[in-house]
């Protein structure tokens, strides 16, 4: 088979799907980009359908997928990145099956209401399932997991630890509790510094969107979460960002964890 052009309507599959959402997951697929990652997807059973190395390298990676390739210039057209290393993959988005069910087999949850930065729910991915975690949950309206700065910041591991869009009180139904994370002390609300709080057992660490943080409404007796966690601060940095502070906690629990055992 001859090298691909920029025109090929192959190429063209890679160019929407890194750049829409919407075709995403109208297809199902997905791009991962390297052959450090493209390695991981492999090695985690993921499917690749196929990957794009420039004419004449010996980049694809063994077991992933049909290989094309690709003429001079079209990989750095494509590509998320200034300088792409092949190859370039379509990926298979998981089967998700019963949410519930992942969620009553869950006993550490990271759950992240409209997490908007790329760049975070990748760090975040990564820490989640460093410090253990059986189950990420999104909630809807945040950032796609399957967007390219995503994969690509998570290291690999979105490939190793389940992710779900679901609502926090599925969570509670599926007799999870939900402790939620706060940079402040607001009425009515106790704030426990997270070396204090019980974060063993079945529970949900719940981390609010970047700007915004978690809905005030939340601690109500009506809202989703009864319990809230907050990490002391000693400088005048007003809190930490998103991807910090749940890497903090994530293995705050993972040491209280590590206690248990």
């Amino acid at each position: 088979m001859s090298a691909l052009d920029y025109k090929n309507s192959r190429v063209q599959d890679l160019r929407r799907l890194l750049g829409r959402r919407s075709s995403r997951y109208d297809e199902g697929m997905f791009i991962v980009e390297g052959p450090v990652l493209v390695a991981e997807a492999v090695r985690a059973g993921w499917h690749v359908d196929a990957q794009f190395v420039p004419e004449g390298s010996d980049a694809a990676i063994d077991g992933a997928g049909s290989v094309y390739e690709l003429r001079s210039g079209v990989l750095e057209r494509v590509a998320s990145t200034a300088a792409p290393q092949p190859p370039i993959a379509i990926v298979g988005m998981p089967e998700v099956g019963d949410v519930h069910e992942r969620m009553l087999a869950a006993s550490m949850v990271v759950a992240l209401d409209r997490v908007s930065d790329p760049g975070n729910l990748g760090t975040i991915l990564r820490s989640a399932e460093a410090a253990g975690a059986d189950l990420v949950v999104l909630t809807p309206g945040g950032v796609d997991p399957y967007n390219s700065k995503v994969v690509r910041s998570s290291a690999g591991a979105l490939f190793n630890v389940p992710v779900v869009v679901a609502e926090l009180d599925e969570l509670r139904t599926a007799g999870l509790r939900l402790i939620g994370s706060s940079s402040h002390d607001t009425d009515g609300r106790t704030v426990h510094p997270h070396t204090d709080i019980d974060l063993t057992g079945r529970v949900a660490i719940v981390m609010g969107n970047e700007a915004a943080g978690l809905p005030d409404e939340w601690d109500d007796a009506a809202g989703p979460i009864r319990e809230w966690v907050t990490i002391p601060h000693h400088g005048r940095t007003e809190s930490l960002n998103v991807a910090m502070a749940t890497t903090v906690l994530a293995f705050e629990a993972a040491r209280q964890r590590s206690l248990l055992s």
